[in-house]
């Protein structure tokens, strides 16, 4: 028995750059996959010592505490500005923003389009749970028609506008080398998700510029569902409203040519 657990591994270990202890998001939350994905990238591509990520305004305000890298926090949507100087005063460094609907698509709609339309060369990692999660479950850029929220009790509608698609958006301009909408709908949807950020990630190290990974994410609380009911909704009805795919990979057509 002793000989046989001495040459048992493990299938899962923790990233050595997520760091920190319990997480503050709720049950089933799409915060916890994501920041362990990118650790976990993090780790694998060996850029921890190089590393500098941009915390957002919202529920992953307190991202700084969990990755084990150097962080800075960036005034309500205000990401993209702060990722673009730190990037343009030391391009050695590797840079991500971490943003969630209402950081990058309500306060930081000016800095993200500037941001993408200038072809800056970091990584933005776009959060969309289709909901305000931090401050009550308010109405989000992104909340869909019909749903209801705390602003919206009868579903949003009428002269609130419908949700904005902020891959579609972004894919109107030129600059960008990578658009894609990913989701975390289970371990198929955590693995593809992981692949795109990983995309993203390299696209910057090869200094091809703007990278733009929105995630479907998980938000069992507001969602009023269990967790795994709430991933269900994303790859049911979420995706229905936000279409999962590629919009744009420059590096895959340099790649074809």
């Amino acid at each position: 028995m002793d000989t046989l657990t001495a040459t048992l591994k493990p299938k899962y270990t923790r990233p050595k750059s997520l760091v920190g202890g319990l997480m503050p998001y709720c049950p089933g939350c799409g915060h916890s996959l994501l920041h362990k994905i990118i650790c976990e990238l993090i780790d694998e591509m060996g850029l921890q010592e190089k590393t500098v990520g941009v915390a957002p305004v919202g529920c992953s305000v307190r991202a700084y505490d969990y990755f084990g890298v150097d962080m800075t926090e960036a005034a309500h949507g205000r990401a993209p500005a702060v990722a673009t100087g730190i990037k343009r005063a030391r391009p050695d460094l590797f840079v991500f923003a971490y943003q969630g609907d209402g950081d990058l698509a309500a306060t930081g709609t000016t800095e993200i389009i500037h941001a993408a339309n200038r072809g800056e060369n970091y990584v933005t990692i776009f959060v969309n749970n289709t909901v305000y999660g931090m401050t009550g479950g308010q109405l989000a850029p992104t909340t869909m028609i019909g749903q209801k929220t705390s602003t919206s009790p009868g579903g949003r509608g009428g002269a609130m506008g419908g949700p904005m698609h902020m891959c579609e958006i972004i894919n109107c301009l030129d600059a960008p080398a990578l658009i894609v909408r990913t989701m975390l709908d289970g371990p198929g949807g955590v693995h593809k998700t992981k692949a795109m950020i990983r995309k993203g990630f390299k696209n910057e190290l090869a200094g091809k510029g703007f990278s733009f990974i929105e995630v479907l994410s998980p938000c069992p609380t507001y969602m009023r569902l269990t967790p795994l009911k709430a991933l269900e909704h994303v790859k049911a009805t979420v995706a229905a409203v936000f279409p999962v795919k590629i919009f744009r990979d420059r590096s895959a057509e340099q790649e074809q040519k």
